[in-house]
């Protein structure tokens, strides 16, 4: 009975490893888009390594990641990375300035863009949400009612990571068990 005891306490102990990481939906209800005050938005908020941002908008919009230059000009000519599928997250993965823009160039020189300013180190983060994939059955409602004035911050996902050396010692921690009881040691 010790050895059971013990055994679920080290399985939690293993397998439960605290995220902090946050999940941010763009512009809130409002989404990415060219009416969404985005510095607004951003406003107040600390994003982490390890944070997630959730843009979700119409097909006649875009997210490109850019440079510096490229944010201050709206040109998406060499972005970082761009998207299209309507529903892209960007796990925020190093610290120091990140910025983004619409790929239509009179939506971005009308304010579709956005600056984070990440906080952390990589080292010491946890590990955000993958990329997200477009899937057929999405049924993700997209933004419909625009408004300047989002009313709340999406709340924070806690949650836990599942693996790492855990995923080893809780087999073995099993088996061991298993053994003593089977052998009445």
């Amino acid at each position: 009975m010790a050895s059971l005891i013990l055994l679920c306490f080290l399985a939690l102990f293993c397998f439960a490893l605290p995220s902090h990481a946050a999940t941010y939906t763009v512009g809130d209800t409002s989404g990415w888009d060219i009416s969404t005050d985005l510095d607004s938005w951003a406003a107040g908020k600390r994003f982490n390594v390890g944070d997630v941002l959730l843009f979700q908008y119409s097909s006649s919009h875009s997210v490109n990641e850019v440079t510096k230059e490229s944010f201050e000009t709206c040109n998406t000519t060499n972005s970082l990375r761009t998207f299209s599928n309507g529903n892209t997250t960007v796990t925020l993965s190093n610290a120091g300035t990140s910025y983004f823009a619409c790929g239509n160039r009179l939506h971005c020189l009308g304010g579709m863009k956005l600056q984070v300013n990440v906080e952390g180190d990589q080292a010491s983060s946890p590990v955000g949400a993958p990329e997200a994939q477009p899937q057929p059955w999405d049924t993700t409602p997209r933004p419909s009612s625009k408004n300047n004035n989002p009313t709340t911050v999406s709340s924070s996902s806690e949650g836990f990571i599942n693996g790492g050396i855990g995923s080893l010692i809780l087999p073995i921690l099993f088996m061991a068990s298993t053994a003593l009881d089977v052998f009445h040691i």
